[in-house]
Parts: structure tokens; C-alpha cells; sequence
């Protein structure tokens, strides 16, 4: 199945599958004074349940999917005075948006990993750079590919609940196939519905980001291991990162 064709057989479920989670919303907000307004770019919004989230406290922003049902139902469920939802490429954001623009990006959801090669990832997170002020701010967030690399990991924790059964399974990647496969089985339980999909992803290291963030010119770099600002630690599936100029 092609990819935009997953996203978009999977739109009217995503929220079981992938909730927002109180700790993304808390870990953005705590780099804004109490009560500050601020602009903000979701990248990867998805069905834009954090950028409602963020709405909610006063934030106005712009979230971008290059998915059309996942963006249409943002836009019909969330929309709204301080928040617009538009389908687009993430490698088309200066096309899009003027320089020094939103106070915050946000590229959430393991979205990063999915752009073709480390060329593409320099040259969005350049874009991320042009976008924001002096004193702006990009969360990323995307999986220790290095630990996962060097611990042969080759399934992701099963999501399970009353609604939904997603199975997320790796093939790593081999001396002819230098990026990972990413095999899904998602069930929906309602009607019993099954959608299989394979992706291949970028095995980007937290070296390799790191470095290519310094490349375009951020100069302060936060590591994480969770939205609660756990020290990175190179045994720990998740990587947050902040970058400021």
C-alpha cells in the first residue's frame, strides 16, 4: 500500500492508535512563560490533536500533513479562530511560510525518519531554521535509532485498547538495504477491518542529527529520553530533542 494511502485509510482511527499525550503538551508549554502567546508550525499534524491542545491555551498556529483526509478532518473537527490545518509537503515550507515566522516548530510522531535521505533531512531542518526567530524554538521527536541499531530491535511495543490492535514490526537494515522496513498490521475491532502497510525509514542517529542541526545553524541543543525531561540515555527507545539558534 502506498504510504499516502495508509495514512489516509487509517485517518478515522489514528486517534485510538496515536492519542495526544499531556506530557507533549506540557513539555512545549514549559519553554513559554505562564500565559504567553505564541505562534507554532506543527509538522506531521495528523488529525491535529496537539495542535488543538496547544489552542487551548491561548497558542495560534498552523499544523501541515501531506495527508488530505487527515488534514480534512483536522480542520473539521479542530478548526478554528487561532488554528488552520493545510495539506502540505514538509519539504515545501519556505514555499509557504515568510522567514522568522512561528515562535515554535514542532515535528512530533517519528515524522522526521520518514523523509528519503539525509539531504532531505538537512534540508528541512534548514527550512525549520529560516522559519523561526532569534528566539525560536523546534521540538523534534523521533525514535534512538542508534540503540535500536545496536540492540537488533526488531518490533516496537503492540498498541492495544477497545478499539484498535496496531502490531509495528522492523527489518533492519543490511549491507543492501541501508534504510529499515517498517511492517504494520493495524485491526480495528468495530468491523473487524485489517490494513497492512510497509514504510522504509531513515535509521537517523542522534550523532547525525546532531550534526546536521548544528550544520544549519542551531547553536543550543537539548537531549531528551522523554517528554519529562529524562537525561538522554543512549538504552532508551525515545529521542526529544530542542534546538534553539
Amino acid at each position: 500500500m502506498e504510504k499516502q494511502q495508509f495514512y489516509s485509510s487509517i485517518a478515522d482511527v489514528y486517534e485510538y492508535i496515536f492519542p495526544v499525550k499531556e506530557q507533549q503538551v506540557t513539555f512545549i508549554k514549559s519553554h513559554f512563560e505562564i500565559d504567553q502567546e505564541f505562534s507554532f508550525l506543527d509538522v506531521g499534524c495528523a488529525t491535529g490533536q496537539l495542535a488543538s491542545r496547544l489552542g487551548q491555551f491561548g497558542a495560534h498556529g498552523v499544523g501541515v500533513d501531506l495527508d488530505q483526509r487527515m488534514v480534512q478532518r483536522a480542520n473539521r473537527e479542530y478548526r478554528g479562530v487561532n488554528l488552520l490545518f493545510k495539506e502540505m509537503n514538509m519539504m515545501k515550507l519556505r514555499e509557504n511560510f515568510p522567514l522568522n515566522y512561528f515562535d515554535a516548530i514542532i515535528c512530533f510522531g517519528n515524522t522526521l525518519v520518514h523523509l528519503e535521505s539525509l539531504s532531505q533531512i538537512h534540508n528541512f531542518l534548514s527550512q525549520c531554521f529560516q522559519l523561526l526567530p532569534a528566539t525560536g524554538l523546534l521540538f523534534l521527536q523521533i525514535l534512538n535509532y542508534k540503540h535500536i541499531l545496536a540492540q537488533k530491535i526488531e518490533s516496537l511495543p503492540l498498541i492495544e485498547n477497545d478499539f484498535i490492535r496496531f502490531e509495528r514490526a522492523y527489518k533492519l537494515p543490511g549491507p543492501k538495504l541501508p534504510k529499515i522496513t517498517f511492517n504494520t498490521k493495524l485491526t480495528v475491532k468495530a468491523d473487524g477491518r485489517i490494513t497492512e502497510n510497509s514504510a522504509s525509514l531513515m535509521p537517523l542517529k542522534k550523532d547525525e542529527l546532531e550534526w546536521i542541526l548544528r550544520q544549519v545553524g542551531f547553536s543550543t541543543l537539548e537531549f531528551y529520553s522523554s517528554f519529562d525531561r529524562a537525561p538522554y540515555a543512549e538504552t532508551q527507545l525515545p529521542l526529544v530533542v530542542v534546538a534553539r539558534k
